[in-house]
Order: C-alpha cells, then sequence, then structure tokens
C-alpha cells in the first residue's frame, strides 16, 4: 500500500483528510513541520499533503528543505491552503510543489489529485529504475549506486548506525577475455553478479556493477566481523561457480573484495571511505588475489589470509 505523509498542525482537518484517504493508502500525520521533516526523511513516501500555514516553521519553508535534501527531493508535494490568491500558488510550484488543495476539503477532488499525482510518481520511478539498471547484469548500475550511497550514507550518519562499503574485482580479467573472448566475460560478469545477489537478503544489501569487471556493494547495520564473515562465504561461493579460467593464471574464476565497515562521522565525507574501501581491494590483488581484506570500525585491517 502507498504511503502518504500528511503534515498538518491542525487535527481536525489533518484527521479529515486521513479518513478521505485511509481506505487506499497507508497515511500518516505529523502536526509540526519539524516532525513532516524528519518523518519524509526517514520513510519511503509516495506523497506529502503539506499545510502552507503553520507556527514556527510553516509550510514554504518545509516544501524548501524537502526539495534541497538528495532523500526526499523526488517525493512529490500536494500544497493544502485557504490562500487561494495567485501569489502563493505561483510561489508554491515555484517551490517544488506538485499540486494545491483548498479549504474546505471537497473528497472527490481530494482523491482524484491524489490518485493522479501517486501514479505520475510511480510512473517516474519506474522509468528512472529502468535506467540505472545495468542492462548485462540486471542489477544496479552505476547511477544508482552513486544516489543511492549517498542517500543511505546521510541516513546512517543520521541513525549512527555501521555502514560497509565493499569492492569487488574479478581477478584477472583482462587475460580471461583475451583467452575465451569478451562475449564469455559478459557471461561471467552476470554470473557473479547472480552468484552475490544470492547472498543478499536484507532490503538495505545494495549491489551495483560499478564499472567493468568492477561491483560495489553497501551494507547497513552490521558490525564488521558479521560482515567479514559473510564476505568471505560470498568470496568462496564465486570460486565454487567453478568457471574454468586460463590455467597460467588459476584453476577458477575468482574475486578479491575489499573494504570498510565505519559508524559515518557527521563531518566526513563519503568519498573519503570509498578511497579507503578501494585501498583495501588493492592490498587484496597485491597479496595474492582471492580473498578478503577489510578495514573494521578501528581502522584496523583483517585478513582472510
Amino acid at each position: 500500500m502507498e504511503k502518504i505523509l500528511i503534515v498538518d498542525d491542525s487535527p481536525l482537518e489533518a484527521a479529515q483528510l486521513k479518513n478521505i484517504l485511509d481506505d487506499e493508502y497507508d497515511v500518516t500525520i505529523a502536526q509540526t513541520a519539524e516532525d513532516g521533516l524528519y518523518r519524509a526523511s526517514s520513510e519511503n513516501y509516495s506523497l506529502v499533503l503539506l499545510d502552507v500555514v503553520m507556527p514556527g516553521m510553516d509550510g514554504f519553508t518545509l516544501l524548501k528543505k524537502l526539495q534541497e535534501e538528495i532523500i526526499t527531493q523526488s517525493i512529490p508535494v500536494i500544497l493544502i491552503t485557504s490562500l487561494s490568491d495567485a501569489e502563493n500558488e505561483e510561489r508554491g510550484l515555484v517551490l517544488g510543489a506538485v499540486d494545491y488543495i483548498t479549504k474546505p476539503f471537497n473528497s472527490l477532488i481530494v482523491k482524484a489529485r491524489v490518485n493522479t499525482h501517486i501514479k505520475l510518481y510511480n510512473y517516474r520511478r519506474l522509468a528512472e529504475q529502468q535506467s540505472m539498471t545495468d542492462q548485462l547484469t540486471g542489477i544496479a548500475n552505476r547511477r544508482w549506486y552513486e544516489r543511492y550511497s549517498i542517500t543511505k550514507w546521510h541516513e546512517a550518519i543520521r541513525m549512527q548506525v555501521p555502514f560497509s562499503i565493499c569492492m569487488f574485482d574479478i581477478d584477472y580479467f583482462k587475460i580471461y577475455n583475451d583467452t575465451f573472448g569478451h562475449p564469455a566475460g559478459d557471461r561471467v560478469i552476470a554470473a557473479i553478479a547472480k552468484e552475490v545477489s544470492s547472498h543478499l537478503h536484507r532490503s538495505t544489501d545494495f549491489l551495483a556493477r560499478y564499472g567493468g569487471e568492477e561491483f560495489v556493494g553497501i551494507f547497513l547495520g552490521e558490525r564488521s566481523e558479521k560482515i567479514f564473515e559473510h564476505l568471505k562465504h560470498i568470496r568462496q561461493g564465486i570460486e565454487d561457480l567453478h568457471i574454468p579460467h586460463d590455467p597460467s593464471v588459476s584453476q577458477w574464476v575468482t574475486v578479491s573484495i575489499g573494504g570498510i565497515t565505519v559508524i559515518p562521522p557527521a563531518d566526513c565525507s563519503y568519498a573519503s571511505y570509498l578511497k579507503i574501501a578501494d585501498t583495501m581491494l588493492y592490498d587484496a590483488k597485491r597479496h595474492g588475489r582471492n580473498q578478503v581484506v577489510w578495514a573494521d570500525e578501528r581502522m584496523k585491517q583483517m585478513w582472510e589470509k
């Protein structure tokens, strides 16, 4: 069921809107703009109904904040107002609102406008998802990864939970392509993406094709020791596919894995920890490949072999 957030300081008017929409949607009410901002950033809503006139932070200010945040800027916002003058309507639309609903509420108009904008939101989301999927493997592409990683990084900062960045690289892949050909190389990339994906069971586990024979994973909420053990199983699972390699370098196709687990500080960027993950991958390849090298929360290296 699609989720709608109503931000309105009037319990009576919020309840009226909820009653109109409750039979078709999962509706949550926030009675302050501050609570509305927090909820919109923390949960997945398909639409926000936002009152313009509220004490403290008003609806226009909240709308501006929602549009500035990566996490919330794609959520459609319908403004609720009794201010029917053109100047205020123009201001809301310029700030990013998709529509207006005026008081007193007409239930048929409210439902029609809400249904229309949720359908449009879902169409956009589907088109965007298709544009963010790697065609060879069916997993996320780099564009999707870049958006997802920053969103989850900010979420981990806010919640102060462990955040893990993982880099995978297929060992001696150029030699594989030179030996077996690029179509065979593409099949290897797809097989490894499928194998890694089969080990990802939580909704917050994320895998993307970073480029060429490289993959990147994001994991939230688990300590480094558990992630390290999990990745060792994934590495072994790939080796156990028993995809023949050029015997001059390896019997089977394998991967090297490097990464880091951190409880992200507010004053550090995601990019700085991505560089550390890449360094761990480099160490895994430099010390023999087909292994996991990890940096824990204290920046202490963990070696599989």
